[in-house]
């Protein structure tokens, strides 16, 4: 036994000291240029394949091949994707959703360079760098983790990769070349990735879509590392790749066996799960990303006619065998799930592949009799069933939708989707199943293809919906801005909830017909790779168009029915990098010069305003972060009909305490209330909806809708829900509602973003720095619309630097420093003793 114990630790290790490269390399890339590098699995298998093409099949010496795949090609690859892809992101100021849509793309394309130039096969003979026994792989991972370590801690090149991480703007204003920085992290992370590959070759599958995949479930070491530490990534590699050696030991009897057979063959994957999950998210919980997608234009009907066309010629002109055919229709609703997640909704969502791969297995199941306790049921209502089952399963993405953005949700969708590949769809069962038939009516291709194109037809009338109206405004509103969109009153959690249960439903469906159209069920063709292929696709081809997911279908059905496998994903690859370098960040919500800004004196007109009530009113705040106390006892009455300032310098605590009014931040202490009413523990949209009205610091209109969108998605989640807002407020502040806010200059975009907030009819406004970037006319105009509100009942907060404005406007000043107030009453016997604003 006991010798068993230590031939099960050293092939542990052995694992574990790839994994530890993998970590060690993710880490370096992701601190010297923000990026987590979903290609990195990718560079590892093709220098695998690198490697055995130079030595087995040109015969070029093992060590002279592996110094130029490893100290040559590895580093020069990485090297140009920072200079050709990374860095014009990079100088633009890259959000994740553009870096994620490039390091896609890249995977995607090295993915099909793979499978063309070698094929889809495993190759077998790789050769072997170092030997079995893993003390060689250890020392070179340890060698290589310290050596950073070192480095970065002791070497001026480390100061200056530190730098840039935390602010390449001012660590360039401060004489750094971050774009060398860069550079040199994307040729180590590239040289690591080039070592594990060659490493992991001979013990593992060396294929176009094996490899990469396994590298990338690694990528758990570095999220348990915080993205930072290094030896936490390395021990947490070994740690793991020993554990799940031994699980190898265990065979228990009964129900448990398949469970822990799986697990013990997949623990870094549980790891992935674990950490994509519950610690806390690559890029921090409150990163936001921008859209991955831009509003969609309008679609000539004609175009809708000619892709209806397209669809409807395989009923007439086809032969009888339309097993090409069948596969379309069937991928587009798989697509089209895509579109309502990741194009409507603005989720990173990265793991569509598990549900339409749980909505193919499930049918299977169904209609073979197979899924205990159902009976057998008919091949078209064991469809139906499936769907109802796997669309619920959607939360298992839309609970880390809810509290995470950006690269954590799309690690945290990726990781469910390995996992549902990884426990589901690799057991034995599911490779056991019997032939299927189809439904009753529609055995033959013709039939079958003509029940696929009614059910596609009625989920794009599910996705037409989700686009147009109240909930297309939300959801745009959402994927523009989730803050903003909580702001105006949208419930974002449960939109959230509804997006990724009809996302999961759709795919289901595709996968169910993709199954029954094909008489089997085939694992792979819903294993993690394919979902990534799937979602740039979608990016590319419009993500927010239906039209984009009938043309991706097509694409993807055709490229890889009628040439050599790895077109398709070569051809998607190229367009997704093109596409994440060129992707332009919204202009609507980019800081612009000052604009002209009509006279809008007078008093809005609230016809219906009822009585307002008691003012909002917090007691003993207290905030704090990491011990340090950021409010402490702070209590603030805002009265009806008056307009009440906070001013004081940075650090005072002046957005903290705005934020813990307006929902976003929860104290630690301390109440706050509306009228009688506690509302401490209320979120954001909720608080919109009591009455509660807030604009931000940095302006936030939606650009993919227009002005007069903007301000129906206020009118239509606020206090009140009044038809009649928007034209109001378009009169009052002087818009023009068809204009699109996308290029629109700042004083414009105030005022849109004004009329948003008060086209609910709220009771209380809050407003953080409503001046920045506005001129003295457009101030003076804001000051005279705030007194003109104060005087119809509502209770006005201003959060403001310019000391003018405030003794110009408030009733009540209350200066915060170091947390407290330290002084209340008139402007005038506040301001002159108030410190200056920094």
């Amino acid at each position: 036994m006991s010798s068993l114990s230590y031939d099960l630790t050293l092939a542990g290790l052995s694992v574990g000291a790839a994994a530890a490269l993998t970590g060690i390399g993710l880490i370096v890339t992701y601190r010297a240029t923000g990026v987590l590098n979903f290609a990195h699995g990718a560079v590892a298998m093709l220098c695998g394949y690198l490697l055995r093409q130079l030595v087995v099949v040109w015969e070029v010496h093992l060590w002279a091949a592996a110094a130029l795949v490893l100290l040559v090609v590895a580093p020069g690859f990485g090297l140009a994707l920072e200079r050709w892809v990374f860095r014009p992101l990079a100088v633009a100021g890259s959000d994740p959703a553009r870096t994620l849509v490039a390091s896609i793309g890249v995977f995607v394309l090295l993915v099909g360079t793979a499978a063309l130039l070698w094929g889809t096969g495993a190759q077998e003979d790789a050769p072997t760098l170092i030997g079995g026994e893993p003390w060689g792989q250890l020392a070179v991972a340890c060698a290589i983790g310290g050596g950073v370590w070192a480095v970065t801690r002791w070497t001026r090149f480390g100061g200056e990769l530190r730098a840039v991480v935390d602010n390449r703007p001012l660590a360039v204003l401060g004489g750094i070349d971050a774009d060398r920085v860069a550079a040199a992290g994307w040729a180590f992370g590239t040289f690591t990735a080039g070592l594990t590959g060659v490493l992991l070759a001979p013990y593992v599958r060396l294929d176009p879509y094996g490899l990469p995949l396994l590298v990338m479930e690694v990528v758990a070491v570095a999220v348990a590392a915080g993205m930072r530490r290094l030896g936490v990534a390395v021990g947490a590699a070994l740690a793991i790749g020993v554990a799940q050696s031994q699980l190898t030991r265990l065979h228990p009897r009964g129900w448990a066996e398949p469970l822990v057979q799986a697990v013990g063959a997949n623990l870094f994957v549980v790891a992935l799960l674990v950490a994509a999950l519950v610690l806390p998210g690559v890029g921090g919980k409150e990163a936001l990303p921008m859209a991955v997608t831009r509003r969609a234009r309008a679609v000539p009907r004609g175009t809708w006619l000619v892709a209806g066309v397209l669809f409807l010629l395989p009923l007439g002109f086809a032969g009888s065998d339309l097993r090409t055919s069948i596969q379309v229709p069937a991928l587009a609703l798989i697509l089209l799930s895509l579109v309502v997640a990741t194009g409507r909704a603005g989720q990173l969502a990265l793991g569509q592949g598990a549900f339409a791969g749980l909505g193919a297995l499930f049918a299977a199941l169904l209609a073979t009799g197979r899924f205990p306790p159902l009976p057998q049921l008919p091949p078209l209502t064991a469809l139906l069933m499936a769907v109802a089952m796997v669309a619920p399963l959607g939360l298992l993405t839309a609970a880390p939708a809810i509290r995470r953005h950006g690269l954590a949700l799309a690690l945290a969708t990726f990781a469910v989707g390995v996992a549902v590949s990884r426990f589901v769809f690799a057991q034995p069962y599911a490779a056991s199943l019997p032939a299927l038939t189809r439904p009753a009516g529609f055995e033959d291709d013709r039939s079958f293809y003509a029940l696929e194109l009614t059910l596609l037809a009625g989920a794009l009338a599910i996705v037409a919906y989700l686009r147009r109206g109240r909930v297309g405004r939300a959801l745009a509103a959402v994927r523009d801005h989730e803050a903003g969109a909580a702001a105006a009153g949208v419930g974002v959690p449960g939109l959230k909830v509804a997006v990724f249960v009809v996302g999961a439903g759709l795919a289901a469906l595709g996968g169910g017909l993709l199954t029954f159209g094909l008489r089997s069920f085939d694992p792979s063709a819903y294993d993690p790779v394919r979902g990534l292929l799937w979602f740039a696709a979608v990016v590319v081809l419009g993500a927010d168009s239906p039209l984009g997911a009938l043309l991706g279908a097509g694409l993807l059905v055709g490229l890889d029915a009628g040439t050599q496998g790895g077109v398709a994903a070569l051809t998607i690859g190229v367009l997704a990098v093109l596409v994440g370098r060129t992707f332009q960040a919204p202009a609507a919500i980019e800081q612009r010069g000052p604009g002209r800004s009509p006279e809008t004196g007078g008093r809005p007109t609230a016809t219906r305003r009822e009585p307002t009530p008691a003012a909002l009113t917090a007691t003993h705040l207290t905030v704090t972060y990491n011990t340090h106390p950021v409010l402490q006892d702070i209590t603030i009455r805002l009265p009806t009909g008056k307009v009440t300032a906070i001013v004081g310098p940075n650090g005072a605590g002046k957005s903290t305490l705005f934020h813990c009014l307006a929902g976003t931040l929860r104290p630690d202490a301390g109440r706050i209330r509306l009228g009688p009413r506690d509302i401490t523990r209320l979120p954001a949209h909720t608080r919109t909806r009591l009455g509660i009205a807030r604009t931000f610091q940095q302006l936030v209109v939606f650009p993919s809708l227009t002005v007069a969108e903007n301000i129906r998605v206020g009118a239509e989640h606020g206090r009140v829900r009044d038809p009649a807002a928007t034209a109001r407020m378009t009169r009052l502040f002087g818009l023009r509602g068809e204009q699109e806010t996308d290029g629109l200059p700042t004083g414009t975009l105030r005022r849109v973003e004004l009329a948003r907030a008060l086209a609910g009819d709220p009771h209380v406004l809050l407003l953080d720095e409503p001046t920045a970037g506005l001129d003295r006319a457009e101030v003076a105009a804001l000051a005279r619309l705030l007194r003109a509100l104060a005087a119809d009942g509502v209770a006005v907060l201003v959060v403001e630097h310019d000391m003018d404005l405030v003794a110009e406007l408030a009733d009540t000043v209350h200066v915060l420093a170091a947390g407290r107030i330290v002084s209340s009453g008139a402007p005038e016997s506040v301001l002159e003793r108030a410190p200056e604003p920094s």
